[in-house]
């Protein structure tokens, strides 16, 4: 649908409040699992607007249905709260007359104040979608965060989910395939020792090389035009220059946008594993931290509509030619279960999980304008 004089007008003389909305929320801490003060702020903001049955459910979502009553179908739009940074102080937020600079600004704190946004279009002018809509600040997107958010989400609405969209990152992509992944702690332990005294014990950093050794020796599987990789992201271990190290850990992951892929890699890191373990040069732990499903069989014309849409909406407000593209989000919960998702941006910037990220300004009139295209096309 084409936007109204009215939703235009709103979107122009709502973007000073955007602005002042992403810098309030931006400054807020929210590291995966510990999203409260922004939950908490983002319910009583919904709230002060007028919406009705708003809530913060256990897995610190904030959700409001609309016209979701009875057991009719519904579509999903979500952006997460959640940023990859563990401060738990006010965050740091600058800006200047062409960027807003803070930790998370891009992911996914502009995309949450946009969405906020337009909600409160809907409830100013008392709008009803045709067919229920949930819409949810979700936790628990990034890292170690699990996708808890959504599969909370998924859960609690179940089979009732008929599409879903998440507003992440900037409208240069649209993502239509999700990247599934494995994440692991691996532990290493040994007797240790005196550098000089008990030279020749075994030694847990030892260990612990010798397999991110054997690991890099992989060949990533292809099928088709899929993408694969993995990564030891983190290592951690010893005590000082003159100790043979009793302990060692580190993080491992592996990723692909093909299921066929995904297996084969989990083969390769078992075996790595049994022959790390068969050398006998520690005693060797695996802790499953992470696992992020790629896409089930979904309706193709269905999810091929969405993202064409989406495609369409960010070059006529972005003016960009946008891309479509492979990631892993909140859309591979829901399209692990059959669900056609999609994620897209509704601003502009770069430098995203890093501290120097930063949002051109000039962009988010553009998002408000994708965003309530988008979610006015069900009401």
């Amino acid at each position: 649908m084409e936007l109204t004089k009215g939703v235009l007008e709103y979107l122009e003389n709502s973007v000073e409040e955007t602005n002042a909305l992403i810098e309030t929320l931006a400054k807020i801490p929210a590291p995966s699992n510990h999203e409260e003060k922004r939950a908490q702020f983002c319910l009583a903001w919904l709230e002060k607007q007028g919406a009705k049955g708003a809530y913060i459910d256990e897995a610190l979502n904030v959700v409001f249905p609309l016209n979701c009553e009875g057991k009719n179908e519904l579509v999903m739009f979500a952006a997460h709260l959640d940023t990859v940074f563990p401060d738990m102080d006010e965050m740091p937020f600058t800006k200047d007359d062409k960027c807003f600079y803070a930790p998370g600004v891009g992911d996914d704190t502009a995309n949450v104040a946009v969405m906020l946004m337009v909600i409160k279009y809907l409830i100013q002018n008392n709008i009803q979608p045709k067919r229920g809509i949930v819409f949810a600040c979700n936790a628990g997107e990034e890292g170690l965060g699990n996708l808890k958010g959504v599969k909370q989400l998924m859960h609690d609405f179940d089979g009732r989910v008929s599409e879903f969209y998440t507003f992440d990152l900037d409208y240069r992509y649209v993502y239509n395939r999700c990247v599934g992944s494995h994440r692991y702690r691996i532990v290493f332990k040994t007797e240790g020792g005196h550098s000089f005294a008990a030279f020749g014990n075994r030694n847990a950093n030892h260990a612990m090389a010798d397999m991110i050794c054997d690991l890099y020796t992989c060949i990533v599987p292809k099928d088709g035009d899929s993408t694969t990789t993995y990564n030891v992201g983190v290592v951690e271990g010893g005590t000082s220059v003159n100790t043979i190290a009793q302990y060692a850990e580190m993080m491992y992951e592996y990723r692909s946008d093909t299921e066929s892929c995904l297996a084969k890699m989990q083969e390769f890191f078992e075996a790595s594993v049994k022959r790390a373990k068969d050398k006998n040069m520690a005693d060797i732990m695996v802790e499953t931290i992470g696992l992020r499903p790629c896409s089930g069989k979904i309706d193709a014309k269905i999810h091929a509509e969405m993202y064409n849409k989406c495609v369409a909406l960010c070059k006529k407000h972005g003016g960009v030619e946008c891309v479509l593209a492979s990631a892993s989000t909140d859309c591979n919960i829901p399209m692990s279960l059959g669900v056609p998702s999609v994620c897209l941006g509704l601003c502009d910037g770069a430098g995203a999980h890093t501290r120097e990220e930063y949002v051109y300004i000039d962009s988010i009139p553009k998002g408000l304008k994708i965003a309530a295209e988008l979610i006015l096309g069900y009401c």
